[in-house]
């Protein structure tokens, strides 16, 4: 795998053909350019084009950056922006509240189910026409969510919100493969991250915001004008990135087969199963994070949202320098396997502090250790969608879909042991995170292997 790389469209005067990371050949062309149409404009511009050129460049990769940013911060938005307003919900419908839990599981688990539907028919159709129908159907059902009279309604039309909001999240990915290659597309993971990182720290507050001027229908109602904008900006200006000659012709016979094949390439995924342990990691923090903080330590909510925030920007911050200084210095391999290092020690120091092993123990050192944590997945995530994502330039959508996918369903297995042991205890929280943590550790090691393709490379191979 290279350590050097740019996007296609800086790269597309060179006439020679380059090599993936699976040392498949991969062709430079003008695929990095926001549309198939040879006059649309490029992402970034080649060495030495003029100035206004250059300036026009870096507008239209700005722009992708937001409209690809905000395709990945919808669905946490739809998630969290809903919380404040659970209490609400099930006064309102006069529901129990184990029933209107399952609006937020039904929303998880079509967001899961929805990216292995959408990423293949992004790989036949192209880019554009999926995306575009999964954002009129997300602001169809999000705006009947507003209308919902009954519970079972509200959870049937969230489930179809989280299937059609998947296509933002499976769509953003193969976006950035369609365009970029190497490290370039691992900073632009690491920008992404950015965006979705602030994502959920700001929507429970939003949520909050608008029900101290409306009610719980209010958020749906937001998040419908949110889905139009969104739905507008991209009919605008998101062109095609996938070319009609890289497309699949084939139906859902050959996208199982496609992947079912992706599935098959060992290095893929161990990438894409560490990347799911990883994400698990952090789904278990999300989950037990308030009794724990709360409950257990005693804060008030204000400090719990203040150390929920500083996590947040930990993990911003980390994913930043990897991007801005880390990416084309060090191989992702390397930078990818100090992270993940990282999470499984400050995952024990939880496990140690929980179980008393260091006595009684207070709020500081616990908080302390899930900065640590939290901050570490800046390095792994953006990191095992690059690696996993720079060998299937063949099937980026079903590629992406696979990913998304197995993240959300590792994170929803993992998610409901932390409350186990009942409210009382962090231990479980702890456990989880680092049976998650050395399982990511182990799939890396022993189905990537980074020292063998780390010795081709070193070989000139």
């Amino acid at each position: 795998m290279p350590d050097s790389g740019g996007s296609r469209a800086q790269r597309a005067h060179i006439p020679s053909t380059g090599t993936g990371a699976d040392d498949r050949p991969v062709p430079h062309g003008d695929a990095g350019a926001l549309s198939v149409d040879p006059a649309a404009p490029q992402v970034t511009a080649p060495a030495g084009l003029p100035g206004p050129a250059a300036k026009a460049a870096r507008r239209t990769g700005l722009l992708v950056t937001m409209v690809l940013g905000g395709l990945t911060a919808l669905p946490p938005l739809s998630m969290d922006m809903y919380l404040p307003a659970l209490p609400a919900v099930t006064d309102s419908l006069s529901a129990p509240a184990a029933t209107i839990q399952l609006t937020l599981t039904a929303c998880l688990a079509g967001m899961a189910l929805g990216q292995l539907v959408v990423g293949p028919m992004s790989d036949r159709w192209g880019r554009r026409k999926p995306l575009l129908l999964g954002m009129v159907v997300y602001v169809l059902a999000t705006a009947i969510c507003a209308l919902a009279p009954t519970a079972e309604l509200l959870i049937g039309f969230r489930l179809l919100q989280g299937l059609a909001g998947a296509a933002g999240i499976v769509i953003a990915r193969a976006v950035v493969r369609d365009l970029y290659d190497g490290v370039e597309m691992a900073r632009f993971f690491s920008t992404l991250m950015l965006i979705s990182g602030v994502a959920p720290v700001i929507a429970p507050v939003i949520g909050g915001q608008v029900l101290r001027i409306t009610d719980w229908r209010g958020i749906f109602v937001v998040l419908t004008v949110v889905g139009i904008v969104l739905t507008l900006v991209v009919w605008k200006w998101l062109h095609e990135t996938l070319p009609p000659a890289d497309r699949h012709t084939g139906g859902v016979a050959d996208a199982l087969r496609t992947m079912r094949g992706l599935l098959a390439d060992r290095v893929f995924t161990g990438y894409m199963v560490a990347g799911g342990l990883a994400f698990a990691v952090l789904f278990a923090y999300i989950a037990a994070s308030p009794f724990v903080v709360q409950e257990i330590y005693g804060a008030s909510p204000q400090t719990f949202s203040l150390l929920f925030g500083l996590n947040s920007i930990g993990l911003i911050t980390v994913g930043q320098i990897n991007g801005k200084l880390l990416v084309g210095r060090i191989s992702l391999d390397k930078v990818l396997g100090f992270g993940l290092a990282v999470i499984v020690l400050a995952a024990v120091a939880l496990l140690l502090m929980t179980t008393g092993v260091f006595g009684e123990v207070g709020l500081v050192p616990v908080a302390a250790g899930l900065f640590v944590l939290m901050s570490a997945m800046g390095l792994a995530m953006p990191n095992t969608n690059a690696q996993a994502l720079m060998r299937t330039k063949h099937a980026a959508g079903s590629a992406s879909a696979l990913l998304g996918t197995s993240s959300f369903l590792i994170g929803a297995v993992a998610s409901p042991l932390v409350g186990i042991a009942g409210e009382d205890t962090a231990v479980p929280m702890a456990l989880v995170q680092v049976v998650c943590a050395v399982a990511a550790v182990a799939c890396f090691l022993l189905l990537c292997r980074p020292w063998q393709r780390a010795g081709r490379e070193a070989g000139g191979l």
